[in-house]
């Protein structure tokens, strides 16, 4: 794809977002053919996003477990943007209509204390468990924002961000003062009923292990994370969709609770 036809595709999924408006394909000229297309586009969306006082904060990582690769069809991680304005604290109450449909995760998150810049690459789990500072337990906010993502491709997804709508953390733990994040057990409940339990060995076998590969991946394409960004490593459990009125329960042994409500 030429820059236009890249700044063009962008331009069209920030106005669906912003809007609320379900994407759906887009126009034959302006769809991603492979997934790095997906991820240059991608990054455009963050710009006009950043220029609508959305601060870029972090990233996501997407099907980084059996469940969720499954459950979407695609076999390997995938990456996507976190903005400022969707980090919310346990306890939230946030509002349906402000998704098209809405759904959560059950996820570790994890802060940086150290730059895990390009030239530093390749990154291997010591040295990015070593860039850790804070870790929460964490809902990762989903949104459908699709007429029928079954149908758009892994590429068009990431130019989207896949899926990713902001998270809701809970209080932050020290790096050091976290159990191994693969022995985390996770347990996703909603409205006081448990709807799904995983594990940290789910997520790539290990948390960590997910955060190399976004390490790994930026800097294959000439970025890099920054001291201060927010990662969320992959959901424990298959999403779970809600409806108005649903109250949401994470329960992460060793990091906490959080909770939001939706209505």
């Amino acid at each position: 794809m030429g820059a236009d036809e890249v700044f063009a595709a962008a331009q069209l999924i920030a106005h669906a977002r912003t809007q609320r408006t379900p994407l759906g394909a887009l126009p034959p000229q302006l769809q991603p053919q492979d997934e790095a297309a997906g991820y240059e586009i991608q990054r455009e969306v963050h710009w006009l996003l950043a220029e609508q006082a959305a601060d870029f904060a972090g990233y996501k990582i997407g099907c980084t477990s059996k469940v969720m690769q499954d459950y979407l069809g695609i076999p390997h991680p995938c990456a996507g943007g976190v903005f400022a304005r969707g980090i919310h604290e346990s306890g939230v109450a946030l509002r349906t209509a402000d998704f098209v449909r809405v759904g959560v995760e059950c996820e570790i998150a994890v802060r940086l204390k150290h730059d895990l810049l390009p030239l530093d690459a390749p990154f291997t789990m010591d040295r990015v468990a070593d860039a850790i500072g804070d870790c929460h337990a964490a809902i990762e906010i989903v949104d459908d924002r699709y007429v029928r993502w079954e149908t758009l491709g892994a590429p068009t997804l990431i130019a989207d961000d896949f899926f990713a709508a902001g998270c809701v953390l809970g209080p932050a733990l020290p790096g050091a003062a976290v159990p191994d994040l693969a022995a985390v057990q996770g347990r996703a409940i909603i409205n006081g009923t448990l709807v799904g339990e995983g594990a940290g060995t789910d997520v790539l076998g290990h948390p960590i292990h997910a955060l190399a590969w976004l390490a790994n991946h930026l800097a294959a394409r000439g970025d890099g994370l920054e001291a201060g960004q927010l990662v969320l490593t992959g959901s424990l459990v298959k999403t779970v969709w809600l409806g108005a009125g649903d109250r949401v329960r994470m329960e992460l042994d060793g990091l906490g609770v959080v909770e939001a409500a939706f209505v």
